[in-house]
């Protein structure tokens, strides 16, 4: 177990180690600056010629988001198009079948808005094709659409008095070329080089030990597996993700991997601080970020290696933790620290499965789903901590009797009735779409049965299923207590709705928070402007969070993961 320990705490290290320089790094690109990477320029100036874009060509926040919204409608086309007829399309060697219109719904929305949710199982679900033209394209841009979208408010912050924001599609094209594909190709060769596979071939034969002969699904894995993590993505190229030996083979795949979801959300927050040129405030932001993050890797860590209370009753060992659902090769505190990364960030992508975990390890995972804040996607997650930094803003300001600002500009009524929508509206998706599920399985059995019996654990724990998905479709985060038999049309289609609106609608209001706050009036830092950069703002910035989260969800876990806990 010590050894384990000091793997978890390495790890959590390195995170931080490269972190910041990457972060230094992501501004220096975005602010147009000279990089190392330079020589993808002639790349870049070819697809603004093919597209028909000039990157030059400065945008209000009205004309980003729209560009942002036509594109990712024209990928939502695309991917449902192709999901459908995938059976008849070539690179499919193991010859599965197109998916049925509302599944095609639900995994085109899923990877379209980054929550790579999948109710289907990956290596049977999808062909290569699909894989490839599908998953693996969504996973690069709908990544960038967010890191993008992050750009245009820092730029907007930024600048004293401006109409404009930036390029989307400048920003998109950099955050592929500069930061995604780089940091993939480097872990997609560690990857290979440790056994993922990487190939078009069909499924191959093998002999096992007991004499029987296996067919192994393989593919084009390692490229798949890179994107997922690096972008915060999450989608599996097998149906058990990175618990599956060839999505996942060795100690070193797994710590690379675990590193891989971090890294980019961390480095996001740094790179605020270069950018707008307040070090000190993204440091603040980082360090409630990492708080929270830690203080969720320590009881996940303490709850799997005490293991199963009622197990301990019964005289049954758990010197190594509670390994139900856990893979031997890593052990539970790796699997433990995984579920916090996973879902401290919209990931999604598990090393072992989270329904099997204990109860208050549930409840920190979707705690960090519902919270949507610590560190969170690439890009978004430092939006909706945005978000709260408004209504912090707003509230300390009231509470000293000091005007609300931020970074020199006046937060006024009109922006904080946007910030608090954007904040209600995430508990609203989650407790609605669960009351509406938990209502249907009570009070109409008979359709529940009809849709495929969806509900295999009754009680607590089947309500912590129903809530787990509805926080992960709203957080665009993908993961989920694998209990739920959620390949229905019920649950494609809610839950695809959930997942549009979890994701448009805040960042919509976010970039138009940031726009209208670019066009106001700069004012200078004196002697009665409120610090954001201050321990203080940072520990009421959390408080203010956690008291949100506490007030809409407490209720909901009283009744599942609580409720769980108290009974075993």
């Amino acid at each position: 177990m010590g050894t384990e320990i000091w793997g978890a705490i390495l790890q959590i290290v390195i995170m931080i180690s490269l972190a910041y320089p990457l972060g230094k790094y992501i501004a220096r690109v975005y602010k147009g600056e000279k990089t190392y990477l330079d020589f993808l320029k002639p790349v870049e100036r070819l697809i603004y010629k093919v597209g028909g874009i000039n990157p030059d060509k400065e945008m209000n926040w009205k004309t980003f988001l729209r560009a942002m919204l036509t594109i990712n409608l024209f990928w939502f086309v695309w991917a449902l198009i192709l999901l459908v007829v995938q059976g008849y399309l070539p690179l499919n060697p193991d010859g599965n079948g197109g998916q049925t219109i509302h599944q095609a719904f639900n995994t085109a929305i899923s990877f379209l808005v980054n929550c790579n949710l999948q109710h289907y199982s990956g290596e049977s679900g999808l062909t290569y094709f699909t894989q490839l033209a599908v998953v693996m394209l969504f996973q690069f841009v709908t990544a960038a659409t967010g890191m993008a979208c992050m750009a245009g408010i820092m730029k907007a912050l930024a600048a004293k008095t401006t109409n404009t924001i930036g390029n989307f599609w400048n920003f998109l094209v950099k955050s592929v070329t500069r930061i995604l594909l780089p940091l993939s190709l480097i872990i997609g060769f560690i990857l290979i080089l440790q056994g993922v596979p990487m190939t078009f071939d069909g499924k191959m034969e093998v002999n096992t030990l007991e004499g029987k002969v296996q067919n192994v699904s393989q593919g084009p894995t390692a490229a798949i597996v890179a994107i997922k993590q690096v972008g915060t993505n999450g989608g599996g190229f097998f149906g058990a993700n990175s618990a599956h030996p060839l999505e996942n083979p060795t100690y070193l795949t797994n710590t690379v991997e675990c590193i891989a979801i971090m890294l980019i959300p961390m480095a996001m927050v740094f790179a605020f601080g270069f950018y707008v040129k307040k070090r000190k405030l993204g440091f603040s932001i980082f360090g409630v970020m990492l708080f929270a993050y830690l203080v969720g890797v320590f009881i996940n860590v303490h709850q799997e290696m005490q293991g199963n209370p009622r197990l301990t009753s019964m005289g049954i060992s758990q010197h190594t933790g509670a390994m139900e659902g856990k893979e031997v090769r890593f052990g539970s505190v790796a699997t433990a620290l995984w579920s916090v990364s996973t879902t401290t960030t919209s990931n999604g992508s598990v090393n072992g499965m989270h329904d099997s975990m204990m109860p208050l390890s549930g409840m920190v995972e979707m705690l960090n789903m519902q919270i949507n804040s610590w560190f969170g996607g690439v890009g978004v997650g430092w939006m909706n901590y945005f978000t709260f930094i408004i209504i912090a803003v707003f509230i300390s300001g009231l509470m000293v009797g000091r005007t609300p600002e931020f970074l020199c500009k006046k937060v006024e009524a009109r922006e904080m009735k946007i910030a608090s929508l954007m904040a209600l509206l995430h508990p609203f998706l989650i407790l609605a779409g669960t009351g509406l599920a938990a209502w249907l399985a009570v009070k109409a059995p008979e359709f529940v049965s009809r849709e495929g019996g969806w509900i295999s654990n009754h009680g607590y724990h089947g309500l912590s299923e129903m809530l787990y998905e509805f926080t992960s479709s709203s957080a665009n985060n993908g993961s989920g207590f694998e209990g739920l038999k959620d390949n229905t049309w019920f649950w494609n289609i809610i839950c695809g709705l959930v997942m549009i609106l979890g994701r448009y609608i805040p960042i919509i209001g976010q970039v138009a928070i940031a726009g209208l706050l670019a066009k106001k009036k700069h004012i200078p830092e004196s002697a009665g402007t409120l610090r954001t950069d201050t321990l203080t703002f940072g520990i009421m910035t959390f408080v203010i969070i956690f008291i949100i989260a506490a007030l809409a969800f407490f209720p909901a876990h009283a009744l599942s993961t609580i409720a769980e806990y108290l009974s075993i």
